[in-house]
């Protein structure tokens, strides 16, 4: 009886041993297939990436500038489109389809990419209202100067405050609608959830205009 009890025991363990392993092999094929998805060659990611920003991340019509965007931020926006908290029809499933590292590598490549000036230098009396409101703000409406977080130049402060400069007026504007609207959140502190939606209809356009018209420079400052 004692031999009998002695190898179910025995069975047993082999048993257990036999189902470790497996989860283990499965967990390696599972680590062995993203690592292969991670390596697949980064030149092939941008293409997809070009078709709407560029190839060096300049931006094409109204899709934005990637190029000199801090890497924090480029992954932070690669996240919320793939989460979903950043809602946009074309960006979340490209995000989503895209690992942890390969995000990170794609920001830490348009992230280092140089800036090229951008044809629309100089704002103009049109954008007159625009200049005012990023410079000075409203602040009896609760409006702080867009410059305060964007920079003077609207050239970015830090990984959370992004370049508008040289940016396109329609990609701008339409950030701006989104803020309002509650399409876009993650922002730092709700902070430009609060200022758009203080902000006028009429305020949008001029401001977006405004930011457009900037050279478009990098955060660390060189065109």
């Amino acid at each position: 009886m004692l031999s009998l009890t002695n190898a179910m025991e025995g069975a047993s363990v082999m048993t257990r041993i036999g189902a470790t392993a497996s989860m283990l092999l499965l967990a390696a094929l599972g680590c062995a297939q993203e690592e292969a998805a991670t390596a697949q060659p980064l030149d092939t990611l941008l293409q997809t990436c070009a078709a709407c920003h560029g190839p060096e991340g300049q931006g094409v019509a109204n899709y934005p500038r990637l190029a000199g965007l801090g890497e924090r931020y480029l992954v932070a926006q690669l996240e919320a489109f793939a989460s979903g908290q950043r809602e946009n029809a074309i960006m979340k499933p490209q995000a989503a389809s895209l690992t942890a590292a390969q995000r990170q590598a794609l920001a830490r490549h348009f992230s280092g990419l140089s800036v090229k000036p951008s044809a629309n230098t100089g704002f103009t009396n049109i954008n007159e209202a625009g200049r005012q409101l990023a410079q000075r703000g409203r602040w009896e409406q609760g409006i702080p100067a867009c410059v305060q977080c964007h920079g003077p130049d609207g050239t970015g402060i830090g990984e959370d405050f992004p370049a508008l400069a040289g940016q396109p007026a329609r990609y701008l504007q339409d950030q701006l609608e989104a803020w309002r609207s509650g399409k876009r959140a993650g922002d730092p502190m709700g902070l430009m959830t609060s200022i758009a939606r203080s902000l006028k209809g009429e305020d949008l356009a001029p401001v977006a205009a405004y930011f457009a018209s900037l050279p478009a420079v990098t955060e660390s400052g060189h065109e």
